[in-house]
């Protein structure tokens, strides 16, 4: 019994001891060349295993290279019983290295990574080395490619970061929020009363089960739509949001919204053909695939109206879709997206008349307001792609004409009451905000947040003042310009169908603290506008899709890691990116 009794024991030892694994097999790195000047070390991490990101350490044998400082993704912060609060990585995690050369063409490193980690189950290992080995290619052969996004960075850069860490499920929860979320824009909102007008036809006597067959058509349309993007985005890494910059685009899906307001006011009715309503009539009890063709075309198109207003959101999801490289992600993350989106419209749609406000005439200066807003967006569409006197006017005349029907210039009856008095109150404000707009734009003024400034003295010539970008038309140009420089260096891409172009010089290097700040730097500007061959060399270079584009040297001439700026950035937030560049 003894015996059996310390043969059982030692068996149970050996089964716990192999509880365990081996530190090479529960964190095995690898190592790959994104470009001549960038490595990245990945690290498959065993379940139930996490690493420590302040306990990695990376070398090199050999003086061929000189490695910078590594480019962290953001980790699981962990209350750790050795360290404390500390971050770490559980199942992967890739680290970019930026590397300085010193001998040129392709380069074999063998690449000795130190890392510490430990178990859930309890027990943490000793610092482990690790040697990996690859080739650095041709800096002549492979243009840069981008780093990840900063903590700091852009809306675009967010967004992807933080899918990024995510997992499938969570991903899709994530565009599915979204979606309802982008379903409250200012593009997509007034477009509910007037899509549901259009789908729901016959309002009170359209049965619940019709109103949402038709809706859920006209969703779905939207939804493949979306879905088609995100599949090229996993497919290629092409961002559509680039392509919905494009001054012609914002044109014409301003004007889609100029013909959408007029129906607001009554000039014509909106609505399906009257073949298709008769069809959907006689067929209303009978929807099922096939029908509804129409209604899915709407669908379809309205996902490309309503593009250029979630263009942001929209941009850091393709990013983080275009990364992936997987179209079965990127399909259906956007896909779910379209159907948060269409969610408030099918909830319309299903509750038919029940949900929608009986008509009357008070609904008439409801759907007043609608197109008032329409043609708002409109505005806001084309603003950055269009002189900046055009938008002032625009809004000055928006402000002035309800206003007028707001009876901001009729006397009120002696016994008005209380909504007429507060109605010719809002109608008194827009009076003297459109008269002081219109004003400011005939006297010089080209800002409509301060239209009067050029009447307070002020000079407006100081409002249009450029910053000293230098030009840079080639990858030739521009290294030679990064070779002779002695302090850090901003380098701007942009074009002048570029929206968040428009937005980043009107907005964030207007604002004064911003332009102290960059008056350290070296400022050059790469006018990607005519899409030449030099200028493709120049975005491909950088990994860039297209404008904009901001990235940032030292004084050196090499490009600092993390700091790059893709899409819109406020005032304050490019600033610390400023200020870290600045050293």
């Amino acid at each position: 019994m003894r015996r059996l009794f310390f043969l059982f024991a030692l068996l149970v030892s050996l089964v716990h001891a192999d509880e365990f694994l081996d530190p090479a097999v529960a964190f095995k790195p690898s190592a790959r060349a994104l470009d001549a000047q960038t490595i990245e070390v990945a690290f498959a991490i065993a379940k139930g295993y996490y690493l420590y990101r302040d306990k990695f350490r990376f070398a090199v044998d050999g003086e061929s290279v000189t490695l910078g400082s590594p480019v962290f993704p953001r980790g699981k912060e962990k209350n750790d019983e050795n360290f404390g609060k500390v971050e770490v990585f559980y199942n992967s995690v890739a680290i970019r290295l930026p590397v300085e050369r010193h001998a040129s063409g392709t380069l074999p490193l063998r690449l000795n990574v130190t890392s510490q980690g430990c178990a859930d189950a309890g027990v943490c290992y000793p610092p482990q080395m690790q040697t990996v080995t690859l080739a650095l290619p041709d800096p002549a052969s492979t243009p840069a490619a981008p780093p990840p996004a900063a903590v700091d960075a852009d809306e675009s850069g967010k967004i992807a970061g933080i899918l990024r860490d995510a997992g499938f499920w969570a991903n899709l929860a994530f565009f599915f929020v979204a979606g309802l979320g982008l379903a409250l824009t200012p593009c997509v909102l007034p477009m509910i009363p007037i899509l549901s007008g259009i789908i729901a036809g016959q309002g009170h006597k359209a049965s619940h089960a019709r109103g949402f067959a038709l809706s859920l058509a006209y969703v779905l349309g939207m939804a493949v739509t979306y879905a088609a993007a995100g599949i090229a985005a996993g497919l290629t890494g092409t961002l559509l949001s680039a392509a919905l910059q494009n001054a012609w685009v914002l044109g014409a899906f301003a004007l889609v919204f100029v013909v959408l307001s007029f129906s607001m006011f009554g000039f014509y009715e909106l609505q399906l053909p009257t073949a298709l309503q008769s069809k959907l009539s006689e067929e209303s009890g009978h929807l099922r695939g096939g029908r509804g063709v129409g209604v899915f075309a709407m669908g379809a198109l309205s996902a490309l109206i309503v593009g250029p207003c979630v263009a942001a959101p929209l941009a850091g999801a393709l990013l983080y879709i275009g990364q992936t490289g997987d179209a079965v992600l990127g399909g259906t993350a956007l896909f779910v997206m379209a159907l948060g989106m269409g969610a408030p419209l099918i909830a319309v749609g299903t509750a038919g008349g029940s949900l929608l406000p009986k008509t009357g005439p008070w609904m008439e200066g409801v759907k007043k307001g609608f197109g008032v807003l329409l043609l708002a967006t409109a505005i806001w569409l084309i603003a950055p792609v269009v002189p900046p006197v055009v938008p002032m006017l625009a809004w000055a005349a928006l402000l002035i004409v309800p206003a007028i029907y707001l009876h901001a210039l009729d006397p009120l009856p002696p016994h008005a009451r209380g909504w007429q008095r507060f109605w010719k109150g809002v109608g008194i404000v827009m009076l003297l905000t459109g008269a002081a707009l219109l004003i400011g734009a005939l006297a010089g003024s080209r800002d409509p947040l301060q239209p009067l400034a050029g009447l307070r003295g002020q000079a407006v010539a100081a409002q249009e003042t450029k910053l000293p970008f230098e030009p840079v038309r080639s990858l030739a140009e521009l290294d030679a310009r990064l070779a002779a420089v002695d302090r850090p260096v901003m380098l701007d891409f942009y074009a002048d169908w570029c929206v968040s172009c428009k937005e980043m010089e009107k907005f964030t290097f207007a604002d004064p603290v911003v332009r102290e700040k960059m008056a350290g730097f070296t400022l050059l500007k790469a006018d990607v506008t005519a899409n030449t061959a030099d200028d493709k060399a120049l975005l491909a270079r950088f990994g860039l899709y297209g404008p904009p584009g901001i990235i940032f040297f030292d004084r050196g001439g090499r490009e600092i890691a993390g700091l790059r700026v893709v899409g819109f950035q406020e005032a304050a937030v490019f600033l610390k990116q400023l200020q870290r560049a600045a050293g």
